[in-house]
């Protein structure tokens, strides 16, 4: 069994145990660097952060989570484990439960990803989604499904609003409750990795078409005859979790309703949530400036749900009202380290493959080191969460209501 595995699983109740399971990691990697710059270097020219050496990373791989075999690491787990030693295994978790968990077959999911790689144009993320997609057996599912799955995958990825009414009932047709909620999540994962890739500026590895390779093994869905979406037993389990679980934030709005709509697909929800959790931990980007790229992204993108979780979240920071009033105008109001993260996520959310080599170098110089990384990381994070809640047309929980009309004087206007 590998070490992180084991450790992990060891630690995961024991915050003060966790922690110094992390811290010791966090040495071996700086130890490592220090003795030999070669294990933490950069990759590929063009690359713009540098990669922890495969050897520093394999062992923090769960077994069930690797995708290849020997000693090839591709090269975005490379990039995240120099950026914390806990982010590699959560994203190759993520990378794994996204295009293998739920009920819906790989084989359509990774068609999906291709779409939205394409439509993105990342060629990084298309050339590791089509290798998948050729070492996999035919589909199971039939061609009409998949037909709809890419679609649905497109107008998504074009507009968090791109789905019509009239389409999602088509869709819906073909996919139960849960599946819709299945081929919404991978779509926002799909937006998620491309433009994480394409933000750290990769280009595909030496050994990617030459390599075959390490698949798990499919699954059928056992609840596939049934006319009505059954609740599963990780279903029920992660239901008694998320009502047990304490808050994570003084939000006061209990149980999110984007972790309602996550929690019938568990397995995805744990993994997303487990890698956004996770990153948050160790941040060193204050919070206040996290929200403010956040909100930019879902201000951008016109996402009703998560711009009233931007605005009760900065509350809760206490920015204060008359800043977030004067931000609806223009960027004046924003610090020169906020206003540098703002305009690197604008872009990244716009047209990630034109994100320039200048561009980041310029995020960098406000936010050396981690910093960077986790400014791309939440621009990220929003791709998915705006195309998750508003693709779904999640309703908004009254605190967020309230506090974005005591804000701005009137109810929320796009």
């Amino acid at each position: 069994m590998r070490f992180y595995s084991a450790g992990r699983r060891f630690f995961e109740n024991d915050p003060m145990k966790k922690f110094a399971f992390t811290l010791l990691l966090t040495i071996a990697l700086t130890v490592a660097e220090a003795v030999s710059p070669s294990l933490i270097a950069y990759g590929h020219t063009g690359e713009r952060f540098p990669m922890a050496a495969p050897s520093m990373i394999a062992p923090t791989i769960a077994k069930e989570d690797m995708l290849e075999s020997g000693d090839r690491i591709p090269d975005y787990l490379r990039v995240m484990g120099s950026v914390s030693p806990t982010a590699a295994p959560m994203l190759a978790k993520l990378v794994r439960t996204m295009i293998f968990g739920g009920t819906i077959s790989p084989q359509t999911k990774l068609a999906m990803g291709i779409a939205v790689a394409d439509a993105l144009k990342t060629p990084y993320a298309a050339a590791h989604f089509r290798r998948l997609a050729r070492n996999l057996p035919t589909n199971p599912e039939d061609a009409g499904r998949e037909k709809l799955a890419i679609a649905y995958a497109r107008d998504l990825t074009g507009d968090i609003h791109g789905v019509s009414d009239a389409e999602f009932a088509t869709t819906k047709a073909r996919f139960n409750d849960a599946q819709m909620v299945e081929l919404t999540m991978v779509t926002c994962f799909f937006n998620y990795f491309t433009r994480l890739t394409a933000g750290f500026g990769l280009t595909p590895e030496s050994w990617l078409e030459s390599a075959t390779p390490q698949l798990p093994a499919q699954k059928a869905n056992p609840y596939a005859p049934a006319r009505v979406t059954l609740l599963t037993d990780e279903e029920a389990s992660a239901t008694v979790e998320l009502v047990n679980a304490k808050p994570t934030n003084n939000w006061n709005i209990g149980i999110a309703n984007s972790q309602r709509a996550m929690n019938r697909v568990p397995d995805l929800r744990q993994a997303w949530f487990g890698m956004m959790m996770e990153m948050r931990e160790g941040a060193i980007v204050p919070r206040t400036t996290q929200l403010q790229v956040s909100l930019a992204v879902s201000t951008l993108n016109g996402c009703r749900y998560c711009t009233l979780h931007q605005v009760l979240g900065l509350r809760k920071q206490n920015v204060d009202v008359a800043k977030l009033v004067a931000m609806k105008k223009d960027d004046r109001a924003l610090t020169a380290e906020e206003k540098a993260a703002v305009d690197f996520a604008r872009k990244l959310t716009r047209e990630p493959s034109r994100v320039s080599d200048a561009d980041f170098a310029a995020l960098q110089a406000k936010f050396p080191g981690r910093g960077a990384a986790e400014v791309v990381m939440q621009t990220c994070n929003f791709a998915f969460m705006n195309r998750f809640t508003d693709g779904l047309r999640l309703p908004s929980e009254d605190e967020a209501v309230k506090i974005y009309k005591e804000t701005y004087g009137h109810a929320y206007e796009k």
